[in-house]
């Protein structure tokens, strides 16, 4: 009989074919799986599947008395609580830089959207304004990429991509993260200072209690008029109320959004606004990426059920 495994949260079934293909899945759909499975069901279950950014807390890992691993499918897990994994004894496990260059193309592609307003000048045209010659204040020139200062807010797998991509753009590259990396960018040593210095500022840390809204009014302020904030990491980094002030002032000129603070909820405050570029967490949302990351979850449930460490854990 194959091993049995929660898919805790809802994903969609085209994702779970290969996993399904080794291993018996029991899907809870996006629902306590107190109440989609019976108690008896849910002893037997010793590996979660699991969206890591989702909720996944110590009254969860208390159902199911089995428990030995939570195996996050992506890069994220900041949404496990890690203290209460620990204390049981359940070991942690991620995908981590497998949809790493999806993430930066996506990254690239709001900051070019929003920089260069591809959205307005797409409007511009299917409304007939471009035919008539009308004018719009929102297509006036706007600063481009070559030497622009684009500072990056985390240098791991994500964050070193973006830049290799940026550099390529023939702008200048700095950065901010919690040390120093052997990089060939500019070093900042806060992220007000990063803020001062750069007007394109893409957020690739990741997400915790420390960087809880981190990106907030003064930092915003500091990027300046011409300042666009691109947000691929996860929504509660950046105080959303704060960007939609910041947005509708024009304290900053623009921003790149593919993460939220309630997902899937973009709140109408940001859809209404001109000068803000959405898309619904789709940054990993490639072939490859998925490939990349069911690669990993294969590898750590492997792992898991033969008795070894996991190949790509968590340390809490």
């Amino acid at each position: 009989m194959p091993e049995k495994v929660l898919i805790l949260h809802r994903f969609p079934k085209s994702q779970m074919v290969r996993i399904g293909q080794s291993y018996a899945l029991l899907d809870a759909a996006g629902k306590n799986p107190g109440e989609a499975f019976s108690a008896e069901e849910l002893r037997s279950v010793r590996v979660v599947l699991a969206a890591g950014g989702r909720k996944l807390g110590g009254d969860i890992m208390d159902m199911l008395p089995g428990l030995g691993a939570i195996i996050c499918y992506g890069t994220g897990y900041d949404g496990v609580d890690l203290k209460a994994a620990a204390a049981r004894n359940i070991a942690i496990g991620n995908s981590p830089g497998a949809n790493a260059s999806s993430v930066a193309d996506m990254a690239l592609a709001l900051t070019l959207a929003s920089v260069r307003r591809i959205l307005v000048a797409d409007g511009f045209i299917r409304d007939g304004s471009w035919a008539a010659s009308k004018p719009s204040p929102l297509m006036r020139p706007q600063l481009g990429m070559g030497g622009r200062k684009v500072g990056i807010y985390g240098m791991g797998e994500i964050g070193r991509r973006i830049a290799a991509r940026v550099a390529a753009f023939e702008s200048e590259v700095g950065y901010f993260s919690r040390r120093r990396h052997d990089v060939p960018y500019l070093y900042l040593e806060s992220l007000e200072a990063l803020a001062d210095w750069c007007s394109v500022l893409i957020i690739a840390v990741r997400a915790g209690p420390e960087t809880h809204h981190i990106v907030n009014a003064d930092i915003l302020r500091r990027l300046g008029e011409d300042g666009h904030v691109v947000n691929i990491a996860r929504g509660s980094v950046i105080d959303q109320a704060a960007l939609v002030a910041a947005l509708r002032d024009k304290t900053i000129a623009g921003a790149g959004l593919d993460v939220f603070a309630r997902e899937p909820h973009a709140p109408d405050e940001l859809t209404a606004l001109p000068n803000v570029v959405l898309a619904p967490h789709v940054g990993g949302h490639t072939l490859e990426g998925h490939v990349a990351m069911q690669d990993c979850v294969l590898a750590n449930l492997e792992a898991f059920f033969s008795g070894r460490s996991l190949p790509y854990a968590v340390s809490s």
